[in-house]
């Protein structure tokens, strides 16, 4: 089976026991990784940096620590550890969710039985205290036709959860320089490149949902970064101007809902 990278950004207010429980979740997968790629976004608290230096330790052929002095947003963080990634077939993982032990195997497994696929995600189960206790679960598209009409909306892929190409996500300039929607952003372009895409449809990684993530989702900024996403997807032609305008207008009636029917509209309508 071929070997593949993980690739992780670490930033400051990350939990030491959030990094462990994500980190170990990779370590124990059932097909090892041949690399695991920290990217340590900006200067860390002294509890992170003993937590790295401590796997670093223990797997001096296995992790990767690429240094960035100040903090400048995932996307970019992800650039940097993506040109350091030695594999073809990168893993996304956040510092904070919990791969399920044989979420890699079967990603592998579909880019071995499909040449021709270049990115590949899957649902994902959230939880908020313990991944024994789901929540709700985000269920993606999976064929390809289906994603590439999905994502000129919403967001097709489970970020965490995928494994693509470093080739291909290279070829079209890599992570684009945003603080938010970093993925729907490379996913699109990818896509209208002629990316061949797909998601497994049972879910591979638990997914940590919190009170941080729901105030991301509340910001202007989040907000006005998806709209202006999809706006960047439609003057490109990728998207239609209808797209964009529902998009515009279902984002801002999100962004103004009261928190408590925000979150009541993701369990109804975006969550099964």
């Amino acid at each position: 089976m071929e070997k593949y990278s993980v690739l992780m950004s670490l930033y400051a207010k990350e939990k030491p026991e959030y990094l462990r429980a994500a980190v170990n979740s990779i370590l124990e997968q059932t097909v090892k990784p041949d690399e695991i790629v920290i990217v340590k976004d900006g200067p860390l608290t002294k509890e992170l940096d003993g937590i790295v230096s401590e796997y670093e330790t223990s797997y001096p052929d296995v992790f990767r620590i690429v240094v960035s002095e100040v903090n400048i947003g995932l996307g970019r963080a992800l650039n940097l550890g993506l040109a350091e990634c030695r594999n073809e077939l990168v893993a996304r993982m956040d510092t904070d969710d919990i791969a399920k032990p044989e979420r890699c195997e079967r990603q592998l497994k579909e880019f071995e039985n499909n040449a021709g696929l270049d990115l590949l995600g899957s649902s994902v189960d959230e939880f908020y205290s313990t991944p024994e206790e789901i929540v709700s679960r985000r269920v993606v598209p999976t064929k390809h036709e289906d994603i590439y009409d999905f994502a000129k909306r919403r967001s097709a892929f489970n970020h965490p959860a995928v494994m693509y190409k470093r080739s291909k996500v290279l070829s079209v300039g890599g992570y684009g320089d945003l603080r938010r929607n970093q993925d729907v952003d490379l996913f699109g372009r990818m896509l209208f490149s002629g990316c061949i895409a797909g998601n497994i449809e049972e879910s591979l990684l638990y997914f940590r949902s919190n009170d941080a993530l729901a105030n991301r989702r509340k910001s202007w900024e989040n907000t006005k970064s998806y709209i202006d996403t999809i706006k960047k997807f439609w003057k490109m032609g990728y998207a239609s101007f209808g797209d964009y305008i529902v998009v515009a207008v279902a984002q801002t009636g999100m962004f103004l809902m009261p928190v408590k029917v925000q979150h009541w509209v993701y369990k109804k309508f975006l969550r099964k």
